[in-house]
């Protein structure tokens, strides 16, 4: 063989190497179902992993349905965050393809019943959502406790999925896990001590929060933010709010505030912001930046010391 010949194939092996090693050094891709997800996986994963969200900023991710270009995310990632049941397009996409790469947040914790299906099944889509869900309520990041026990799961998971870099993810994990603890203690003295311990919600999003500090949450439609409440279920919530002597009802972010208004108006009640952190609406809050906004509004309705 020439010398040049022989020169120049012994380059092209060692620039074809060189290019094998640098892919494999590429921060493995996490696509995650919806935000909470999202903020989760780039928390643990820091620069060590690229993170992909389906739910794109101000979308409501319920009713989420997939482009090719996402299915494709689907397929191609090392690593697939979901909660099986929330997202049926996103439940399909991975069993068709990556179901060896999913990672359930809702297998590593006790998810809770849908609260009160009965009261809401009137209102087109409750049924559905609620069978699809296997009838638990998929709201689980609102409850900073169980939040950090997916934390701690899910830490676990990067460090199998990469081994080279598992004791940085376990820290990551470990460091959220206290931060979640302070969140939760903080909830839990600002909420202590309150005159109401009734909510009123757009939707039934907050049991989850409302079972771990001592409230009851009376949701407007059930597990669906865009479901249109039954005139039935509207009129029994106002009797509610009356009887419970509610100052607010509160609305989200990502769904139109007319059916609180509506309540609102009819018991001489304000409304206010309680964000269900199902996307983020604002690109400098984060996770517990907004987790302490709600706690803020929360305190402020029901009159806490």
């Amino acid at each position: 063989m020439p010398f040049r010949l022989l020169a120049a194939l012994l380059a092209l092996g060692v620039t074809t190497g060189c290019a094998e090693v640098a892919a494999a050094d590429d921060p493995p891709t996490v696509v995650t179902a919806f935000y909470p997800l999202e903020f989760l996986s780039r928390r643990l994963g820091g620069d060590r992993i690229t993170v992909t969200n389906l739910t794109k900023p101000g979308a409501e991710p319920h009713d989420l349905e997939l482009n090719p270009r996402q299915a494709g995310e689907i397929n191609d990632g090392a690593l697939v965050v979901y909660l099986k049941g929330f997202q049926p397009a996103v439940d399909e996409a991975v069993q068709q393809g990556a179901a060896d790469r999913a990672f359930d947040v809702g297998s590593t914790v006790e998810l809770l019943p849908v609260a009160g299906t009965e009261a809401h099944q009137e209102a087109p889509g409750e049924t559905e959502n609620a069978e699809a869900a296997g009838g638990r309520d998929p709201h689980v990041w609102l409850d900073p406790v169980r939040f950090a026990a997916i934390t701690d799961a899910l830490g676990e998971r990067l460090a199998e999925m990469d081994s080279a870099r598992a004791a940085d993810y376990r820290a990551r994990a470990v460091a959220v896990h206290r931060e979640l603890e302070t969140l939760n203690a903080e909830f839990a003295t600002g909420l202590r001590n309150c005159a109401r311990r009734e909510i009123v919600t757009g939707h039934a999003a907050f049991n989850y929060l409302a079972r771990r500090y001592g409230l009851t949450e009376v949701g407007i439609t059930g597990v669906t933010p865009e479901a249109e409440p039954a005139p039935q279920r509207l009129a029994e919530v106002a009797r509610e709010a009356r009887a419970t002597g509610a100052t607010t009802i509160f609305f989200e972010t990502l769904v139109s505030p007319k059916v609180a208004d509506t309540i609102a108006r009819e018991v001489g009640a304000r409304t206010a912001v309680l964000d269900p952190l199902e996307g983020l609406t604002d690109p400098a809050g984060d996770y517990f930046s907004v987790m302490r906004s709600n706690l803020a509004a929360l305190r402020t309705a029901l009159g806490c010391a």
